[in-house]
Order: C-alpha cells, then sequence, then structure tokens
C-alpha cells in the first residue's frame, strides 16, 4: 500500500473521531484567544515586558521595539493567524501561518530563559502541530504530486540547460565588459574559468528542476479509503 494511501486512511479516522472534531474546534479558538492579546501592544507599538536591560528578557524586548515598524509587523502577523484561526473557512491557513510564528517563540523562549513560559510555548507549538496535520487533505500535494505529465524541453536538457547557462555567463561578462572598457584584452581568464563553472552550476540545478516538475491536469483519485 503506498504512503500516500496509509496517510489518507489515518486521517480520515483521526477526523472522523467526534471527540477530537471537538478537541480541534477547541484547540482553534484557545490558540487564536492566546495570540490577540500580546499582538495588541506590538501593534500600537508600547513595550511588551517592564523588565530592565539588565535581564535577558528585557534587554531582547527592548532592543525588539526600538525596530519600530518591523516590531508593529510582527504583531500584524500575530493578530492576523489568530483571525483566520477564528474562522472556520480560513483556519487551515491560520494554522499554516500560526506553526513558523509559535516556532520561534518557543524557540526563543527557550534560550533566553522565559520562567514557565518555555513551557506553554513548547505545547502551544505542539497544538499548532496538530492543527497542521488535521488538515492535512489541504497540503498532501506538497508531499505527493497529482499532476499526470512530467515537463519537457528538449532531449538531454541535463547536458544542454548547464552548457547554454555557462556560455550565457560567460559571453554577458565579455559583452559587458567590451562595452564598458572598449576592450577584451583586460579580462582575467581564471575569473571567466570561474564564471563558466558556476553558470554550469546554476543550469544543472534549474534543468534537474524543471525536468522533476509535475504539469499537467490533475490526477483524479478513484480509489476508496
Amino acid at each position: 500500500m503506498k504512503l500516500e494511501n496509509q496517510l489518507d486512511r489515518i486521517h480520515s479516522r483521526v477526523t472522523g473521531n467526534r471527540f477530537l472534531q471537538l478537541f480541534t474546534a477547541f484547540t482553534r479558538v484557545l490558540l487564536a484567544i492566546g495570540f490577540i492579546p500580546p499582538s495588541i501592544p506590538k501593534i500600537l507599538g508600547l513595550p511588551f515586558t517592564t523588565l530592565p536591560d539588565t535581564d535577558p528578557v528585557g534587554h531582547y524586548f527592548n532592543a525588539l521595539l526600538q525596530t519600530g515598524f518591523y516590531y508593529r509587523f510582527i504583531g500584524l502577523g500575530q493578530i492576523i493567524a489568530a483571525l483566520l484561526l477564528l474562522f472556520p473557512r480560513t483556519s487551515h491557513l491560520g494554522a499554516l501561518m500560526f506553526f513558523p510564528i509559535i516556532l520561534n517563540i518557543a524557540v526563543l523562549t527557550n534560550s533566553v530563559g522565559f520562567k514557565g513560559t518555555w513551557l506553554i510555548t513548547i505545547l502551544m507549538f505542539l497544538a499548532s502541530v496538530y492543527l497542521v496535520c488535521w488538515d492535512y487533505d489541504r497540503w498532501k500535494t506538497i508531499l505527493f504530486s497529482r499532476r499526470l505529465k512530467s515537463s519537457v524541453l528538449f532531449r538531454k536538457e541535463l547536458i544542454w540547460l548547464p552548457l547554454l547557462a555557462a556560455g550565457g555567463a560567460v559571453s554577458s561578462y565579455i559583452l559587458l565588459a567590451y562595452f564598458l572598457l572598449r576592450t577584451v584584452k583586460s579580462l582575467n581568464p581564471k575569473f571567466i574559468a570561474i564564471l563558466g563553472i558556476l553558470g554550469l552550476f546554476f543550469g544543472l540545478a534549474v534543468a534537474v528542476h524543471h525536468k522533476f516538475m509535475k504539469t499537467g491536469d490533475l490526477e483524479l483519485k478513484t480509489e476508496k479509503l
């Protein structure tokens, strides 16, 4: 059995559990409410804590306050994630947006030395992981492609694209030097060689990404769970 089918079965059983359905709704609302109060001082540009600079926590937040718009930007991100979590139609977006924010906060609280808060943030992080997994059906195309076709530009593109990229990089450098300096005699051969090698690697990376890119219509899955 494919891994995708196994995960689909597990997800179907979990989301079909009435207790877990209620627990998920409770978790969404709780996390949303927990995010709104901390976001308001940041949006208003007010200090988040009264701790002095001699305290590591106070030093961090006082320095963060001095960043100005970035401080407000963090508050805006938190309140947007909270509002998205509150509405069922957008809760999956809120959970996804909430995930990196709370991960950053959890790492911060464990690094700076928040007393007691570190445990709360870890629990909030685990809750966000749970909510993202709850909406696995919305994200699974990230792991499992549903496209029917593979992209094809031309034959042996893993060879030709790197060569074209290398040639393009070197020729662009030579042309630019000629138009600026009106001569190509002062060009550095070593730099040209390095530029060609970098162009080869760049072209190879592009070719690999293109070769394994899935395109076309979405595959319709008919297998029953």
